[in-house]
This record gives structure tokens, C-alpha cells and sequence, in this order.
């Protein structure tokens, strides 16, 4: 049998070194489970970054694909196809939006968002031609393209990869003087996490993001809330910005959107914003792929019956009292997220965010750490109340608290 320890030794000689993953090698998955190449289970309390929110192989997500694979499953966007209308209608309603740009990852819809809001600064407001600007935060993480590094605060992301693309400016999170004076005559959009995810799960100050939707609308700009780990029934609503009655004028979708299985992305909006593209303006040979809208309709239609965001909700409510409970113990500084999502900070007397993560994966159970001693939870919507109290009690041993 061939081991985990040989699959990560020929990995490692062959693959770009961009990742340093935990040592497991997993081999089948189901719901909140995954099993390794030597049978070992492990409970996955990361769903792919909030990509598998509906678990692994969810059956009924499994099965539109298997439909729609024997079928078609690419035209490319030179011919229609007869799952495309149905899509973008269904997922522009599920947004309370009318229009939807399709795309493939996470990022380049990011970048689709940026150049649809620059496009529409100066179709529809006017901005003198190369003047267009974008105010993000501090701490953001919206992708890894040049581009979006171009405007990232972390030094891992940026160095060594410029020079950087122009037109943005960084202003610090939660910050609502900091965003009032950044926004200029020239200023296009907002581009916001409404939950700081690769951050640590930091939530805004109570306030904020109505604030900022107040200042947008004020100076017409555009806000454009990058849901793309925060959305589709994480945080125990559809949509993050809901938990403040916010409703931006572009979402950027991706991962949940996708069931796990293919990689869809989109960038939803109104008429007036999206209309602003012409043919051959923009593209994707992937996007809104047969297969893709196969499985991102079943994903919309399993999200409008809202069983899965009051599943988070519920859930959520039961991990983030779990977690409250350590902290006093010394072990824990700092516990934040909304719903099935949260940070943890670690104490540093008792390791780094990756020595807990390495702990963990030793009692069957996987995280991600982040910015050195924070660990993420994001478990699958599925889990049972029994597995996650099974996933907390082992934290709780691990941080021998």
C-alpha cells in the first residue's frame, strides 16, 4: 500500500511549493467526514474554506452533476446552453439582484467586480478616463492574482511580486472616519469582506457595514461585498451583510456555490451596474458552464428553502457558547465569528495556531491555522450537534483546558 508519507514525498518533489498543508492525505469524504489513504478518519472542521458548506459528496448536489455530465458539459460561450438562463435568473432572485456575470473561482470573480465597477465609474459617473479608485480594507483577502495582491496588507501575499496595479487604497477595517475621508469625486466602489475571513473571522464593529453603505450611497459609489467565504448560509443567514439589514449593490460569490464539486463564481448585481459590459469586453470559456449551472441550481434551490442558514444559525449559537467557555482559561484570548465560523486565538504558551492544528489532526479532527497563533472552524453545515461536540471536546484536550 502505498502511504501517506510516499504520496507527500512525490508531491513535494513535483508541485510548486504555494501551500504547506497538513499531513493527511485524504482519499474519500462524506458529509464531515474524510478518511486518509491508510483508513484513518478525521472530522474536517475547515469545508474547504466554506467551498463544502453542503459536506462531501453531498447526494443530492452529486447526482445534478451526475445528470448533467452525461448530457453536456461544455459549450464555452460562443452558443447558448439550456441550463444558463435558469441559472442566472435563479441566482439573480436568491440576491434580489437582475443581472449575473459567471465566472469560475473565487478571485476572478474579484477581478470581475473590479473591473466592472471601473467600467461603470466612468460609463455612468463620469470619472475622467485612468482616474478610477477603489477603497478596500486593511487585512482583506479577496484572492492571489496580481491584481488583488496589489491591494493586500499582507507581506506574504505581496513580496517579491510587484510592480503592484494601481487605483486602490487601503483603509483600516471597521474604520468609518477612515472610509468617510478616503472616498473621493474619483472613488468607484467599496470592495468589503463583510466578515474578514483568511484574517481570523474578524466581524466589523455593530454599525459599520450600514455605515458604509450609508457613505456609498451618499458620494454614489458602488458597494460591492466580497460574499465569497461569508455567503450562502455560513453565517446563519444567505448572506453576511443581512445580519445588519445591508444590502450592497454587487455581491461577489464563489466556493459554496459550487457544491464542492466544480468551481462557480459570479459577480451579481443590478442592470444598470452589469449592463455597462458590451461583447467581447469581458469573458470566461468556463463560466456559466453547463455543468457548473447544473450544480450551482441545485445549490440555490437546497438555500431558498433556508433550511441550511437556520441550521447554521442553530449550530452557531452552540459553538461560539463552547468556545466562550475558554476563554478565562488562559488557554484562549480571543473567540469571533457569526454563526457555523469562528477565530480562535491561541494562547502562545500553548502553541502556534499550526501546533494546535498538528494536535488536532493527531485526534482525528481538521482546522487551519492562520496569522501564526489563530486556528479557524467553518464545519460543514451538515455536521450533527454529536459530531461537532465531539470535534470541541477535542479541542478542549488539546488546549488542556
Amino acid at each position: 500500500m502505498t502511504t501517506a508519507e510516499d504520496l507527500i514525498t512525490a508531491a513535494e518533489a513535483h508541485c510548486a511549493p504555494t501551500y504547506h498543508p497538513l499531513p493527511v492525505v485524504v482519499a474519500s469524504a462524506e458529509g464531515a467526514w474524510m478518511t486518509d489513504v491508510e483508513g484513518h478518519r478525521y472530522l474536517d472542521l475547515l469545508a474547504g474554506y466554506s467551498a463544502l458548506n453542503f459536506g462531501h459528496c453531498n447526494r443530492r448536489l452529486i447526482e445534478a452533476a451526475k445528470r448533467q455530465l452525461e448530457r453536456v458539459t461544455l459549450t464555452s460561450r460562443a452558443f447558448h446552453h439550456d441550463r444558463f438562463a435558469a441559472f442566472c435568473t435563479e441566482l439573480a432572485e436568491l440576491c434580489g439582484m437582475e443581472m449575473v456575470l459567471p465566472m469560475n473561482t473565487g478571485v476572478e470573480a474579484v477581478e470581475s467586480a473590479v473591473k466592472t465597477a471601473r467600467k461603470w465609474g466612468y460609463r455612468v459617473k463620469g470619472v475622467p478616463a485612468e482616474m478610477a479608485k477603489i477603497v478596500v480594507a486593511g487585512g482583506n483577502f479577496h484572492g492571489r492574482t496580481t491584481t488583488v495582491i496589489s491591494f493586500s496588507t499582507d507581506p506574504e501575499a505581496r513580496a517579491d511580486f510587484g510592480p503592484y496595479t494601481p487605483g486602490f487604497e487601503i483603509v483600516p477595517y471597521g474604520d468609518l472616519t477612515a472610509m468617510r475621508a478616503a472616498l473621493t469625486e474619483n472613488t468607484v466602489a467599496v470592495l468589503l469582506e463583510p466578515i474578514q475571513g483568511e484574517s481570523g473571522v474578524i466581524v466589523p464593529p455593530a454599525g459599520y457595514l450600514p455605515g458604509v453603505r450609508e457613505l456609498t450611497r451618499e458620494r454614489n459609489v458602488l458597494f460591492v461585498a466580497d460574499e465569497i467565504q461569508s455567503g450562502l448560509g455560513r453565517t446563519g443567514r444567505t448572506f453576511a451583510c443581512e445580519h445588519e439589514g445591508v444590502v450592497p449593490d454587487v455581491y461577489v460569490l464563489g466556493k459554496a456555490l459550487g457544491g464542492g464539486i466544480v468551481p462557480v463564481s459570479a459577480v451579481v448585481s443590478s442592470a444598470d451596474v452589469l449592463g455597462v459590459f458590451r461583447p467581447g469586453e469581458h469573458g470566461s470559456t468556463f463560466g456559466g458552464n453547463p455543468l457548473a449551472c447544473a450544480v450551482a441550481l441545485e445549490v440555490i434551490a437546497m438555500l431558498r428553502s433556508g433550511e441550511f442558514q437556520a441550521r447554521a444559525a442553530e449550530l452557531g449559537a452552540r459553538l461560539h457558547r463552547e468556545l466562550g467557555g475558554l476563554l478565562g482559561t488562559g488557554r484562549v484570548t480571543a473567540v469571533r465569528g457569526r454563526g457555523l465560523w469562528a477565530g480562535v486565538d491561541i494562547h502562545p504558551k500553548i502553541g502556534t495556531g499550526r501546533q494546535v492544528s498538528e494536535r488536532l489532526m493527531d485526534r482525528g479532527v481538521l482546522v487551519k491555522d492562520t496569522h501564526g497563533f489563530t486556528i479557524r472552524l467553518a464545519p460543514p453545515l451538515v455536521i450533527t450537534e454529536e459530531d461537532l461536540d465531539w470535534g470541541l471536546e477535542q479541542l478542549r484536550a488539546v488546549l488542556g483546558a
